[in-house]
């Protein structure tokens, strides 16, 4: 990895622009990548770029909705060209719009829900703005596009929505850490779970509050647990049900687990918050959080287990003051095979990048590298295809960047040093990953599946699928781990 490149995370941000498009989020996956915009016609707003609002910006830039401003009409858009380009502009940095960093040279690039812009759709706004943003032939303005109502879900409608109870937080209170009350799911039968959202809802707000994105909430994190009527009140892990479930976190977008491994919620369960970190936001708030729970079919039965696996740095990290560029690394070896259906970079403020990589014998492999604001907290969802498929004994290496200097806009004070905590002006170093741990048949199964399904050669891999070459891709591999570390260590 250049200096060169981790050096350009280090973007300093435009107040008057973080302000101004700090809210937008992408609809549909974005096409293929092309080097140059259509040439063969003026880009307009109408032609070219209305679509890619429609489809990138107006879910959360439109009335009543997330975003400071709306995107709708040509009169409404006109004024903020510039900012659009720069927020677009940025790629995979800090301050993008929509709000996603993966980066695109390097790693996996298929997830679900893909929200970014083509190549080709950022330089066609940055010829736009360039241009003076004309309006274009009124004709070509596609229809209007019907969008899903505030207070409706991603997932769906759910099956099941569970409340905590209402917090009330003053608009200058201190930070507050620890457990609401458990709320009852009133579940008559078991249901196995296909995806989960966590939406905030204010009840109440007096004051002018925060312009940024957590200053419309008041809930920085909550964790959530899932417990049945038979469980151990002794056993805290079980209560906080931490190893497997999803925790919510500003600016998080929905979670599908993978579709063979649903997750339980018994019959007459109980959902639990034993983890809450709540912080003001400049008005006085009373909130609460709503948990969306879409089910399988009844009858659905999973064939794997769904597995929260977290790893990284928490007890030693160490950022000095008006440092810019800090690099961390964490690692964690698999005890089993590995089928990883989420990647998910959890930093605090000063965080700015995550890489992780796969280390397997003599081969080290890049599955992924994202930029990381802590204003948006987001989970990339691996398509089925592209889900990572790692042999037990894999290393996974994870590098962090922090920025903590005056150019990081998430950072209120950079004089200060930190170290691990929970609150964001402390640090955390975690890749929050979920997937499924398989036996040596089910890994051997899903590595021919994908051969087959991505159509491979005989001795083609692709990232993610060190052991796709083979069709008996476990035949010697504990030999050539060993030979390949004695190799090293020569």
């Amino acid at each position: 990895m250049t200096m060169t490149h981790v050096g350009r995370t280090f973007a300093v941000l435009s107040g008057v622009l973080a302000v101004a498009m700090a809210a937008a989020v992408m609809a549909a996956p974005a096409a293929a990548q092309t080097a140059e915009p259509a040439a063969e016609h003026e880009v307009t707003f109408t032609k070219d770029i209305a679509p890619i609002l429609q489809r990138s910006c107006q879910k959360c830039h439109r009335p009543d909705s997330l975003a400071p401003m709306s995107l709708i009409d040509y009169e409404e858009v006109r004024p903020w060209a510039r900012a659009i380009k720069y927020r677009t502009g940025l790629r995979d940095q800090m301050g993008v719009m929509p709000p996603w960093y993966i980066e695109k040279d390097v790693g996996i690039q298929d997830f679900k829900d893909d929200p970014s812009l083509t190549e080709e759709e950022i330089l066609k706004i940055a010829v736009w703005a360039d241009n003076g943003a004309p309006l274009g032939n009124p004709a070509d303005m596609p229809p209007p596009v019907a969008f899903i109502d505030v207070d409706e879900w991603e997932i769906g409608q759910p099956d099941l929505i569970v409340r905590t109870p209402s917090v009330e937080v003053k608009a200058d209170a201190p930070d507050w850490w620890g457990a609401l009350a458990d709320t009852p799911t009133n579940l008559p039968e078991d249901r196995y779970v296909a995806a989960v959202e966590f939406k905030e809802v204010t009840e109440r707000r007096v004051g002018e509050g925060r312009n940024t994105v957590g200053g419309n909430f008041v809930f920085h994190h909550a964790g959530l647990g899932v417990v049945g009527p038979d469980f151990d009140p002794e056993d805290e892990l079980a209560r906080a049900g931490l190893s497997s479930w999803p925790v919510h976190e500003v600016g998080r977008n929905a979670d599908f687990f993978a579709p063979e491994a649903g997750k339980l919620v018994p019959a007459d369960a109980k959902v639990t918050f034993s983890s809450i970190h709540l912080h003001a936001n400049g008005a006085d708030t009373t909130a609460r959080l709503d948990v969306g729970f879409k089910f399988h079919p009844k009858g659905y039965e999973p064939s794997l287990r769904q597995e929260l696996i977290a790893f990284g740095n928490g007890v030693d990290l160490d950022i000095e003051g008006n440092d810019p560029n800090v690099e961390v690394e964490a690692y964690f070896t698999l005890p089993k095979h590995l089928k990883m259906s989420v990647y998910e970079p959890h930093m605090h403020a000063p965080g700015v990048r995550m890489c992780l990589e796969a280390i397997w014998g003599s081969t080290i492999e890049t599955l992924n590298c994202s930029g990381y604001d802590h204003s948006w907290v987001r989970v990339y969802n691996y398509e089925d295809h592209a889900a990572p498929l790692l042999p037990k004994g894999t290393i996974l290496r994870i590098t962090g960047y922090f920025n903590n200097s005056a150019s990081n806009p998430n950072v209120p004070d950079p004089r200060n040093w930190s170290g691990s905590g929970h609150r964001s002006v402390d640090q955390m170093f975690i890749n929050i990953m979920q997937g499924s741990y398989l036996d040596d048949d089910q890994f051997t199964e899903a590595v021919i599946e994908r051969r087959q399904t991505l159509g491979l050669a005989p001795g083609e891999t692709v990232t993610g699928c060190l052991l796709c070459g083979s069709d008996d891709p476990l035949a010697g591999t504990d030999d050539a781990a060993v030979a390949a570390d004695g190799a090293d260590q020569n």
